[in-house]
């Protein structure tokens, strides 16, 4: 348990911080799970429709320390990937 006025503190902003972070998360997860859906469907031009929604999120996660830029940028890489796989 935090002792001094400046861990109070601390221990509030971290929990205010956790609180955004797990909502930027949560939103992220959900558009990724819509183009997952499409892609599953093999429905190429919903899963482009729910890439070019996601691709944002997933950019702003990024901005916003939820996720490393790599990361990211290679979950972004990758989901296009497959629905360019689906036209094949």
């Amino acid at each position: 348990m935090a002792n001094t006025p400046s861990a109070k503190k601390a221990a509030r902003k971290i929990a205010r911080r956790t609180a955004t972070n797990k909502n930027r998360r949560s939103r992220m997860r959900t558009y990724l799970r819509t183009v997952e859906e499409a892609i599953a469907s093999g429905d190429q031009a919903a899963a482009n429709d729910a890439f070019k929604a996601a691709q944002p999120e997933i950019m702003r996660a990024a901005s916003k320390g939820v996720l490393h830029a790599n990361t990211a940028s290679r979950k972004v890489s990758r989901l296009n990937a497959r629905i360019k796989a689906l036209s094949a």
